[in-house]
């Protein structure tokens, strides 16, 4: 038997890759910025200007009228006061201008027109005096001919496209795009407008990465999807590179499976430059030449596909543009993790994060991990980078972050961690709806985690539903013990349902906890109040967890337990009923449970608590909120349990 796989010639470092591609390039003299082409001013917008640009004629031209009004010799008026007005005859001595308005010669101020009186049809009067140059716009006030407009390698903003216009320009010469022909591959893809079977994917490579390379100044085409022929595959490249792009890229097939054959086609026809770089997620990167047209293989996960186009494409398209990639990169803050990462110690680890302002930190939360998990790429406000040889970041530490989003929405940020509630996201939609410029982000970390991240002072607030085997009521001997020394309020969010998740159907008539011994079972993690709850219900049944086959298998949120079902991974959990719905689960019912919101008194004055306390006692939250499966609101905004002085 043959080992078909590719086997990578080395899993080099981020830098060394950059430089092998950019030695590649300028062997072959395609390492500097592309030349200029000229575009009319109309098609000029973000476009890198190939040149300095000086201006031809200076603006404004002549010495014009900057007021409605009299053009007139300052000299003239000199004495003019309310006691002793001063007469100037119209066409001698006061010619009528509009603003914009040539200044006749011999004049050097303008009077307003409504300093002015009109005594007879060819005299005014005055009553103040004028300077020289006063209400005049000199020639070249705003550019004089000669001077610099715009300097080489400089994108272009709406407001340079006026200055362009005004110093004489009606075209520009600026970069020429770059052209990148994207080839995607995959015998189980698909295109977005079908819809999906078992086992098939739909291709979406191509549309981040082309919208990432339009970001950048190039021009994205894009191939047919290939399947994972090695003659179709070579057919396609063949035809991609006479076509002499700038850049090919081939959407997966890059890592070392039967399937993946991109790197020895590059080494059947060219040269492999690199086959393997030492980051995560997007470890089986590909870079290689076949006749002087740079190739890079890009890893088919989608978080991987992304990170590869921000660490390599990019700042290519950057270089090629004449703008440093430095620059070009997105900007850089500091932030202290929230959680515990772990890295890879021989790897540069790209994680996405939350961000928020709590107290005077920056704070950043990791969204789950992993190459195919592509909400992180829409939930991430920033990407925080963890060196190679680091071995991770301590909770509590700082790590640089990239940013996604700008700041001042960043600072307006209110930051939940806790138990997971897929009605947290209808929160927040209310938020943006109602409050435009506020955002609540939140991460999955168990109830249990929820409140000690708020002791730590890592959150705004906490999502909580624990059950006190005690008393039978929820979350306020957890806060009492876990929070004794900071003042929070308990405000609850709602009365949910909670039960088992089944396939549809219920082919295995899953009908209590007592049925528990006899399926494959996926749990929640420790520390979440759904995990808790099942701890009690077997307790109160005297049913031993070691007979429940799965049930040392976590997720971290109801969706994730609903999704290990549907997959067939499972055949029963625990989670609330939108769970179920959402994936077209069946649901078997175990009981209600109230589940609330944490907040300290030291962020009770921030605006987005108090709109956010605001949405719950809202009737249209309210209302909305009542009509989710599974969801009571008969105490919504209730104040539970209170600390504060």
């Amino acid at each position: 038997m043959t080992d078909d796989r590719n086997i990578y010639l080395a899993d080099i470092p981020l830098d060394e890759a950059r430089k092998r591609l950019e030695m590649a390039l300028r062997a072959i003299g395609r390492w500097d910025a592309l030349p200029g082409e000229d575009v009319p001013l109309t098609e000029a917008l973000g476009r890198v200007t190939a040149s300095a640009v000086w201006a031809k004629i200076s603006s404004p031209h002549y010495h014009a009228a900057a007021m409605d009004g009299y053009a007139v010799r300052a000299e003239d008026t000199r004495g003019a006061t309310d006691t002793r007005p001063i007469a100037l005859k119209l066409g001698e001595q006061a010619y009528p201008v509009n603003t914009g308005d040539v200044m006749p010669s011999g004049t050097n101020a303008v009077i307003m027109i409504e300093d002015t009186q009109q005594l007879s049809p060819d005299t005014i009067e005055i009553r103040a005096s004028v300077v020289p140059r006063q209400h005049v716009r000199l020639a070249g006030e705003d550019m004089v001919a000669t001077e610099l407009v715009l300097p080489i390698n400089h994108r272009i903003r709406p407001v340079d496209l006026g200055a362009l216009a005004g110093s004489g320009y009606d075209a520009v010469s600026v970069r020429r795009q770059p052209r990148i022909i994207i080839i995607p591959t995959g015998s189980e893809l698909i295109p977005a407008s079908q819809i999906p079977a078992p086992g098939q994917i739909i291709e979406y490579n191509s549309l981040m990465l082309s919208a990432q390379i339009r970001e950048s100044g190039g021009i994205p085409f894009v191939h047919d999807i290939v399947p994972d022929d090695p003659d179709k595959l070579r057919m396609a490249l063949k035809g991609a590179i006479q076509n002499i792009p700038d850049l090919i890229l081939m959407l997966s097939g890059s890592s070392a499976g039967s399937k993946d054959f991109t790197a020895s086609l590059i080494r059947e026809q060219g040269e492999l430059l690199v086959h393997g770089v030492a980051v995560r997620p997007g470890h089986p990167v590909i870079i290689g030449m076949i006749e002087d047209i740079l190739i890079i293989g890009v890893p088919g996960y989608p978080v991987s596909a992304a990170l590869t186009g921000e660490l390599i494409v990019q700042p290519l398209l950057a270089q090629w543009a004449g703008v440093s990639p430095d620059i070009a990169m997105r900007p850089h803050v500091e932030a202290v993790m929230t959680q515990k990462l772990v890295s890879p110690i021989g790897d540069d680890d790209f994680v996405r994060v939350t961000l928020a302002r709590v107290g005077d930190r920056l704070l950043a939360a990791p969204l789950s991990r992993g190459a195919g998990v592509i909400t992180s790429l829409v939930r991430a406000d920033g990407l925080a980078h963890v060196p190679r040889f680091s071995e991770g970041v301590a909770m509590g530490h700082s790590v640089g972050v990239r940013l996604y989003r700008p700041m001042d929405v960043i600072e307006r940020t209110v930051m939940a961690l806790g138990s997971h509630d897929p009605m947290l996201d209808l929160l927040a939609q209310f938020l943006a709806t109602h409050y435009p410029g506020y955002r609540l982000t939140s991460a999955n970390v168990g109830s249990l985690g929820g409140l000690i991240a708020l002791r730590r002072k890592h959150a705004h607030l906490a999502g909580t539903h624990l059950l006190d085997p005690t008393t039978g009521d929820y979350n306020i001997s957890y806060v009492q013990k876990h929070l004794r020394d900071e003042p929070v309020q308990l405000v609850t969010f709602a009365h949910r349902e909670q039960g088992l998740i089944v396939a549809p159907g219920n082919p295995l008539r899953i009908e209590s906890l007592e049925d528990l011994n006899r399926v494959r079972y996926v749990n929640r993690q420790r520390g979440a109040g759904t995990r808790v709850l099942l701890d009690y219900e077997l307790e109160q049944r005297s049913i031993s967890s070691d007979l429940i086959v799965g049930y040392e298998h976590e997720e971290y949120t109801h969706l994730a337990v609903a999704s290990a079902i549907a997959s067939g991974i499972a055949d029963c959990g625990m989670g609330v009923r939108n769970a179920a719905i959402a994936m077209g689960l069946d649901f078997v019912p175990v009981g209600w449970e109230r589940y609330d919101l944490v907040i300290p008194q030291t962020h009770a004055d921030n605006p987005g608590i108090q709109h956010l306390l605001e949405i719950l006692t809202s009737d249209d939250f309210q209302k909305t909120l009542s009509e989710q499966p599974g969801y009571h609101t008969k105490e919504t905004g209730r104040i539970q349990y209170s600390s504060y002085d």
